[in-house]
């Protein structure tokens, strides 16, 4: 079974789920204008007007979200923020699946005393203070854009390592595993073209499920300022930036806060369709 014929399905039966088609145009919209609107803007996202700091949102100068406290361009940089926030939690996402996908299955697959021991260690890195961990990266490393996407990603992977076990040790007891072993396909084999295409139905809806916890995490050490760095924000710094003016200008904190939530309902939303489509017991 290859990856093509797996995910097909999925894509067939997503086509007719409402929930999937409204969140997923809403993501593609945002992501569209986060790519196109600064082109057309005057304004460049670290370009300051110290004349006009603290403008209402107005079509005066193009100023359609207002100005910062520096005269910044919010509108410009609400766009920017969208799209280092996406960035950051996806490419994040894709490393907790490659790590999570390829542990999972490796212990589910080959159990016995290796499962017993790579799965004890999760146990103990789930005790591990991770937030703490991955703030004491970004001190030491002097937060290193690319590390936020490591340090994001080595907390996530634990989840759908258990997640991908469990669906590894069902898989491994149906027939065209039993027959690709008798035919003398190796371990190797058997997991990445036997084991993995029939995990991906599960692991596409957790990854959705997965993108809001990394834009939790990202935004999270944004507003703590251990995450992106000034001249360049994200969603989370434009929130920790509206916090210190939300009583003389509200739009500072309104409009990226509103922003970031939407973004997460549409995932979360995205992530319930998917499970709905691929859940064999509702008809869809």
């Amino acid at each position: 079974m290859n990856y093509l014929a797996a995910i097909k399905p999925l894509i067939r039966k997503s086509r007719d789920n409402k929930t999937i088609v409204v969140c997923s145009s809403i993501l593609l919209l945002i992501a569209a204008v986060a790519l196109i609107g600064p082109l057309l803007s005057p304004h460049h996202y670290a370009s300051t007007d110290f004349e006009n700091p603290l403008m209402l949102p107005s079509a005066s100068g193009w100023h359609l979200f207002g100005t910062d406290d520096l005269g910044r361009d919010l509108f410009v940089r609400t766009l920017l923020g969208v799209k280092i926030t996406l960035f950051v939690a996806i490419i994040a996402s894709c490393v907790s699946l490659g790590i999570g996908v390829a542990y999972g299955a490796i212990a589910g697959y080959v159990g016995g005393t290796v499962d017993a021991v790579m799965m004890r260690a999760v146990d103990a890195l789930y005790a591990m203070p991770f937030i703490f961990f991955v703030i004491l990266l970004m001190v030491v490393f002097e937060r290193n854009f690319l590390l936020i996407f490591v340090a994001i990603g080595a907390i996530n992977w634990l989840d759908m390592a258990r997640i991908v076990r469990g669906q590894t040790l069902s898989l491994k007891q149906r027939e065209f595993v039993d027959a690709a072993r008798l035919i003398g396909v190796s371990t190797p084999g058997i997991i990445l073209r036997h084991i993995t295409p029939n995990l991906l139905g599960v692991v596409v809806v957790y990854m959705t499920l997965t993108i809001p916890q990394a834009i939790l995490v990202e935004s999270f050490l944004s507003f703590l300022g251990l995450g992106v760095q000034e001249p360049q924000t994200s969603l989370g710094a434009l929130v920790n930036g509206g916090v210190s003016n939300m009583e003389g200008a509200p739009w500072l904190l309104l409009i990226p806060s509103i922003v970031l939530a939407v973004i997460l309902l549409c995932f979360n939303f995205l992530g319930d369709g998917l499970r709905d489509v691929t859940d064999p017991k509702k008809k869809t």
